[in-house]
């Protein structure tokens, strides 16, 4: 169950971070120039490398890694949140 959920989960930080990265917000001029190679791709690997951590951690007894991934997506969509509607 604790799979479904990362899985679940990182779907959505995937939009979320998907969504940033076209927002065109000032805030990404400020980003090292990490986040722009590539035109945000290796942001998205970076993404991608942390939720299959999370999902082969907990798939192999490391049932607290889910409940961290869960922090992690929530501090995620607050941050977008933030970002998208210019609160920042």
């Amino acid at each position: 169950m604790m799979i479904l959920m990362i899985f679940v989960l990182g779907i959505g930080n995937f939009a979320l971070h998907k969504a940033v990265l076209e927002s065109s917000h000032p805030l990404l001029g400020q980003v090292p120039s990490f986040v722009h190679m590539l035109g945000g791709r290796m942001s998205m690997v970076t993404e991608f490398l942390v939720l299959l951590a999370a999902l082969l951690l907990v798939a192999n007894g490391w049932p607290a890694i889910g409940w961290a991934y869960l922090a992690y997506s929530a501090l995620n969509s607050v941050a977008a949140w933030l970002i998208l509607t210019n609160r920042v």
